[in-house]
This record gives structure tokens, C-alpha cells and sequence, in this order.
């Protein structure tokens, strides 16, 4: 299991207590999102901020992450300006977390992943969501194949820059590679 800066090491992000550092190497949009994102946890305390849970405690029983590791994740996201926390208590000083505009926009990510989710990993005998979504303006039931969405629907040119990013990328490993099968 790869930890948090491996990951993003991996995907071509650095990670400085969290934070991916401005000089990530990587042009790839999805590569630079998750050298934000970092993994799993990121995504869980957003679904429980989606769902009303603001304090620490609150986050912490509902998605049984560590509390050094939580307060990390937290310490990031504000830092990235994903979320941002207002004090609630002074002594002892206590914090509730909001999603910013920013961090709101992840929303369709959250979203999609509960579709595919219903889709492909429902447990056998449920007889209905964990969630159920009901479209605010109209008041209809939202059925999980409203949310696909497939590349094969869009047609994707890369930039001159990534095309040589890329290259670059293969022909490094292509390097690496060649030096361990000598040895």
C-alpha cells in the first residue's frame, strides 16, 4: 500500500505535509487533482462534509480515519483552499469545516463515484440506497444511470506539451528499465 507522498510521488506531485507543492511536474490535469486529493480519505471527509458533518469528532466517527492522519488530510485541504474551517469554541479552541466554491466543484466526483458504486459494487439483498437523491427543483428521485458519463463521448488531443511530457516519461522508464534488466 502506497502512503500519502509515495502516491503522489508516483502520480507526479510532491507533497509537502500534505500540500501538493506548486511545482508539480505532471501537465495532466487528473494527475494534478489527485496529488491534491491524496486517496480515499480525501473523498470520505468531503462526502461527510455533503452531509452536514462539520467538527472533527463528527468526521472521525463516520469514516474511522485516524485523528493525526484526519487532522493532516484537514490541514491540507484548508491549505488548498478545498475547505476552510470557522472556530466554534475559543477554550478549548474548536473547529467546524465548510467546503469553499472551490472544494464544492468535487461534488460531481463524490457523485459519480456513488453511481458506479450503486452500479457495480451494490451488496446482495439491499433493498435500497445508503442515500437516496431527490433533485432539489423538481423533486424526482435521481436513479444512478442519470450520472453516467464515458470518455468514449468526447474526443481528447493532447497538447503539444503533454505529448512531450509523455514521451519524456516513457523514455525515462524505458532508461530505468533497461539499467535493472542488465543487472
Amino acid at each position: 500500500m502506497r502512503g500519502i507522498a509515495e502516491s503522489n510521488r508516483f502520480w507526479g506531485g510532491r507533497m509537502i505535509e500534505g500540500v501538493v507543492d506548486d511545482s508539480c511536474e505532471t501537465l495532466c490535469p487528473i494527475a494534478r487533482s489527485l496529488s491534491v486529493m491524496g486517496g480515499k480519505w480525501t473523498l470520505l471527509i468531503f462526502r461527510e462534509l455533503s452531509m452536514g458533518s462539520r467538527r472533527f469528532d463528527d468526521i472521525q466517527a463516520q469514516t474511522g480515519i485516524s485523528s493525526h492522519l484526519l487532522s493532516t488530510r484537514l490541514k491540507a485541504l484548508e491549505q488548498n483552499g478545498l475547505i476552510e474551517r470557522r472556530a466554534y469554541c475559543v477554550r478549548p479552541p474548536r473547529y467546524e469545516y465548510f467546503v469553499t466554491p472551490k472544494g464544492k466543484e468535487l461534488d460531481g466526483v463524490l457523485l459519480l463515484l456513488r453511481s458506479w458504486g450503486a452500479k457495480w459494487l451494490a451488496r446482495t439483498g439491499e433493498d435500497e440506497p445508503a442515500v437516496a437523491l431527490k433533485h432539489r427543483s423538481t423533486g424526482q428521485d435521481v436513479s444512478d444511470d442519470v450520472l453516467e458519463l464515458s470518455f468514449d463521448n468526447y474526443e481528447a488531443t493532447l497538447s503539444k506539451a503533454f505529448e512531450k511530457e509523455r514521451s519524456e516519461n516513457q523514455i525515462k522508464f524505458r532508461t530505468s528499465s533497461k539499467r535493472k534488466d542488465a543487472k
